[in-house]
């Protein structure tokens, strides 16, 4: 396989690095579920505030417990303990709960608004972005930000919480004390701010490299049979290789930053509830303040200390979190080309199948310089049967793409049924079409969900009716458990005429308006080509049909042949016609009947 492209997600237009601000876009997720996150909020603020109680419950039990020496104050004091810790214990289990189920819950609903704009994204996206780009963002990003949201995110804002709670109680505590904690505040953020900036760009790096991981993954095992029959493993597993280590690479220094962001913090920190620690001691013995006092200062700085040092480590988990949040934010905020009108047009109850294509220009985004299409004028009569012909990048795919409305063309107007296709739901108008490509498409189920891939509602009589008319009945009941078998990803059981006739099984059971026929035949036997051509001669009978024909023995019997060459139509008539004028179609026959 190829080594990995040097920028493989160009499809994807990338912002700027803004922090943890895409994670405050995950809000608008939350927004549905607003009164379990306020019931999650204040269960964290009780539980942070139960907390932040226990300083003054510790003060109580110094100077009035223990001071006094009274045993009913000391029994008061531990009972007030007891209550606390109560308090406490019924607030963490709320908290976790709820905000667990939300983490849950927010997480599953990205995977699905994620997952229905990747479906709604026009084919020019997905010609610039690999598809393993795309499935890492469905799989590794969302996984990582499960944890974020569900558990990441809850403890930084407890910690927030008891940091800001505990400033403020040491301030009640002891003013003096306090003002010397404040002075050095700034020596621990700064350093925090700058190394959690750096984490955040690691983060971002080092999730694109594990997506370039998961994309090469998926490029080779879907292309096995050519790895191993060009005998091309040791060049992959080395290609493999090097994108492993380049992850690890990236990785290692994001973990290097986020350590030394801990450490640092912890180091800062904790120096600085030394320094107090010593101050205060002194003040003790001076008679300044009691014993009492501080205890719960120095409760109260553990815990300011030990919020800080979690702040640092968590501060790292949130911003790989925000890189994940930015990958998955920007496949929401990719535009599509093709979008619905906004009051669309309906088509006629009872179809007619004409086809118009009024002065076509068309050209592929990924190939600007080259018209694909140039100033094509065609229209196609209610049940004709057209044949396209021509070489190799002529335009014949072309055409089907842009009834399918994957592309809107540059220039002219393309008419179904005498409306513009642009001002009709693209889903009414493909609901109205069936492709049969010359590669079919079988997906991982069995054949009744394959079959009636082509209509949901069908029953199980129909799919076997379709079946029976694209003459794949046979085969499906010769294998191990008939139509329920499981075809394989990719339909990897199949041969590939098999899978040509579930194709036209599936067209069959949609029952179109017009019938978009790419080479359909062109993968079977003659037997098998024969039954299968019968079966499409009865599909086409009475309704609009387009054929690519690259073998002109399956073009004799069109009404009407078109000759593409370059993107403009060369001539047109029926087979003997066309003989007779000689020119490229003569030529193309003569290659093939010689």
């Amino acid at each position: 396989m190829p080594p990995k492209p040097a920028n493989p997600t160009d499809g994807i237009d990338r912002p700027g690095t803004r922090n943890l601000e895409s994670l405050l876009r995950l809000l608008r997720f939350a927004r549905p579920y607003a009164w379990r996150l306020t019931g999650a909020v204040l269960a964290l603020m009780v539980a942070a505030g139960s907390v932040l109680a226990f300083g003054q419950v510790i003060r109580t039990l110094v100077d009035s417990g223990l001071g006094s020496e009274s045993p009913a104050a000391l029994d008061r004091a531990l009972l007030l303990f007891l209550s606390v810790v109560v308090l406490t214990a019924g607030a963490v289990l709320t908290r976790s709960y709820l905000l667990n189920w939300i983490g849950e819950r927010v997480v599953a609903d990205i995977r699905k608004a994620v997952f229905a704009r990747v479906l709604s994204l026009d084919v020019s996206f997905f010609e610039t972005t690999r598809a393993g780009e795309v499935i890492s963002r469905l799989t590794s990003d969302t996984a990582l930000l499960q944890v974020v949201v569900g558990s990441t995110l809850a403890m930084a804002l407890r910690t927030s919480l008891l940091m800001l709670g505990g400033v403020a109680m040491l301030a009640v505590t002891s003013p003096g004390l306090t003002g010397l904690v404040l002075i050095g505040l700034p020596f621990v953020i700064g350093p925090a701010w700058m190394l959690g900036r750096r984490v955040r760009r690691l983060s971002r790096a080092s999730q694109d490299r594990i997506a370039d991981v998961g994309a090469y993954v998926d490029e080779v095992i879907h292309g096995i049979r050519t790895v191993q029959a060009f005998c091309h493993e040791p060049l992959d597993r080395r290609h493999y290789g090097e994108q492993v280590e380049a992850a690890f690479d990236v990785a290692l220094s994001r973990s290097m930053t986020s350590a030394v962001l801990a450490g640092a913090a912890t180091l800062l920190t904790f120096g600085a509830i030394g320094v107090v620690l010593w101050i205060g001691g002194h003040q003790v013995l001076n008679g300044t303040i009691s014993g009492g006092e501080l205890s719960a200062f120095l409760f109260y700085a553990v815990v300011v200390a030990g919020a800080v040092g979690s702040l640092s480590e968590l501060m790292g988990q949130l911003l790989r979190g925000a890189g994940a949040s930015e990958r998955l934010m920007e496949l929401l905020d990719v535009p599509s080309a093709i979008l619905p009108p906004t009051q669309p047009e309906s088509l006629p109850a009872a179809p007619c199948g004409r086809i118009e294509f009024q002065q076509v220009r068309f050209v592929y985004p990924a190939r600007p310089a080259t018209p694909a299409l140039s100033d094509l004028t065609l229209i196609v009569e209610p049940g004709e049967r057209l044949a396209l012909v021509g070489p190799s990048g002529a335009g014949k795919t072309t055409l089907f793409q842009l009834l399918l409305r994957f592309y809107d063309p540059e220039a002219g107007t393309i008419r179904f049924d005498g409306i513009d296709i642009r001002n009709l739901d693209p889903a009414d108008l493909r609901g109205r079409i069936s492709l049969v490509p010359q590669d079919p498409v079988i997906f991982g189920a069995n054949a009744w969900e394959n079959i009636r891939y082509g209509l949901e509602s069908a029953s199980d009589a129909e799919v076997r009716r379709a079946a029976e008319a694209a003459h794949a009945v046979d085969f499906l009941d010769r294998l191990p458990q008939g139509f329920d078998t499981f075809l394989g990803e990719r339909g990897v059981r199949l041969s590939g005429g098999e899978r040509q006739r579930i194709a036209i099984a599936r067209t069959v059971l949609r029952n179109p308006t017009l019938l978009l026929l790419d080479e359909a035949t062109s993968a079977l036997d003659a037997e098998s080509e024969r039954l299968v051509q019968d079966a499409l001669e009865s599909l086409m009978r009475g309704r609009t049909s387009i054929v690519i024909a690259h073998r002109l023995a399956t073009v004799r019997d069109a009404d009407r042949i078109l000759v593409l060459d370059q993107g403009r139509i060369v001539a047109a008539g029926r087979h003997e016609q066309l003989m007779a004028e000689g020119g490229l179609y003569a030529r193309l026959a003569s290659l093939q009947f010689q």
